[in-house]
């Protein structure tokens, strides 16, 4: 049900109900700076789970010791915290008491009997807002909030107090709801993801054959392989050795030259994304180009072992520093066998087990090299590559339309949010 409507003077926010008031952010909520407290537990800030105590995200218990502690700020419950390094989280609302980073903002209602804390929680994730928000990061460095001084001139909508409560159990019960099929999904893409997994380790450690006689590997992540297969490491594989990328700055957009891919433009489902090109001029491209079946590694960062296959459909490309290529020998290795190795159990079980620990994860070019590889004869592979072909882009099919329907439940959690927020739902009489 709508409601009679005036136009609030806010672009973004457009027409409220008449009883609604715009204020400037400074005068619903105050800066938070008191320090201190060293003993309180350390929160953090999160995208998904709002600012929750640290332990709960997986970082290490952080003790008295750490530097700098004194100058932490307090959050108190309902307080909320301005994301660091994610804009898309926008403002979050802490449901805890302890101490935060004095990197963070930390805002506070100033008068708890007219506001309401939830109510601010849904508005401040309303699309509109962190469009507003995102307005803010613009000259403001990586791993910085957005100081309360750039916030506290921009408007935000406040309906009277009962409304704003409404409003808060409306969104709460919707959100759940929402929240609740798209947790229903992700279990669902789990589930496909492991499928597509045991397919692809199954099929490149055991073959087709389900009754061929096996044989001990050698190597315990790979197992039982086929009598007539052979282990083999991957440098005996390679038509010419590992090769590192072009260790040059991206900053060109050219089309007319060779793309340069590095591991940030590769997609989940191994395909380059079309809104992140990048070109090197051909004379510093033309010892990295790549060949048709080039498969490339990534050697550093989290993304290390994440694979690409090349086809000459997306034209001439060379390759940037953090990857290495690895050039088959046809011969005895088909390189899609290989790139579906690069997506099996065995092969990920070898990435964790050999990562160099330092400030990065770490997998280099040696390491990479002294990979072992089940290595059917090559007629066998072929056949292989191609039953995956057709079983994955199944498997795909049915992770894409889950994501399409994660993606809609999405919109319409953004859809419901702002309706509510601005007023186009009357929730007055509830």
């Amino acid at each position: 049900m709508t409601q009679a409507i005036k136009y609030s003077g806010v672009g973004w926010i457009e027409e409220i109900p008449p009883e609604w008031k715009n204020e400037r952010v400074k005068s619903v909520f105050q800066e938070v700076s008191i320090k201190g407290f060293p003993s309180a537990p350390l929160l953090a800030a999160t995208q998904h789970a709002g600012v929750i105590l640290k332990s709960e995200v997986g970082w290490r218990t952080m003790e008295a010791k750490v530097d700098g502690r004194e100058n932490f700020k307090l959050v108190c419950e309902d307080d909320f915290v301005i994301s660091l390094r994610s804009f898309e989280g926008g403002i979050e609302k802490s449901s805890v008491r302890g101490i935060i980073s004095p990197a963070y903002t930390v805002l506070r209602l100033r008068d708890a009997k007219r506001c309401e804390p939830e109510y601010f929680k849904h508005f401040f994730k309303s699309a509109t807002f962190l469009a507003q928000l995102k307005q803010h990061q613009k000259g403001i460095r990586d791993g910085q909030a957005i100081p309360f001084s750039t916030l506290e001139y921009d408007f935000i909508a406040v309906p009277p107090f009962a409304e704003q409560r409404a409003i808060a159990d409306y969104l709460d019960r919707q959100t759940a709801l929402i929240d609740q099929r798209l947790s229903t999904l992700a279990e669902k893409k789990t589930v496909l993801a492991e499928l597509r997994k045991a397919t692809i380790h199954d099929a490149v450690t055991k073959g087709l054959n389900k009754n061929a006689p096996m044989k001990d590997s050698g190597v315990a992540w790979i197992g039982e392989i086929p009598k007539n297969w052979e282990i083999k490491r991957l440098k005996s594989l390679l038509k010419e050795p590992l090769t590192y990328g072009a260790n040059e700055a991206a900053d060109s957009n050219d089309l007319e030259n060779p793309r340069f891919v590095r591991i940030t433009d590769i997609d989940a489902n191994g395909n380059l994304r079309e809104d992140t090109f990048r070109s090197l001029p051909l004379d510093i491209a033309r010892q990295y180009l790549l060949k048709e079946g080039d498969v490339l590694l990534a050697r550093s960062g989290a993304t290390v072992g994440k694979s690409f296959i090349y086809q000459r459909s997306w034209g001439r490309c060379c390759f940037a520093g953090y990857l290495i290529r690895a050039r088959l020998n046809p011969d005895v290795c088909v390189p899609k066998f290989f790139y579906a190795c690069c997506q099996s159990t065995f092969y990920w079980q070898y990435i964790s087990d050999t990562q160099i620990q330092s400030t990065i994860q770490n997998v280099n070019a040696e390491k990479y090299a002294n990979l072992y590889l089940p290595c059917p004869p090559v007629d066998e592979q072929l056949t292989i590559a191609h039953h995956l072909d057709q079983q994955t882009q199944h498997i795909d099919a049915q992770l894409a339309t889950l994501d399409e329907q994660a993606q809609v439940l999405k919109e319409l959690r953004k859809a419901i949010i702002h309706e509510a927020v601005t007023g186009k739902i009357d929730l007055s009489g509830t």
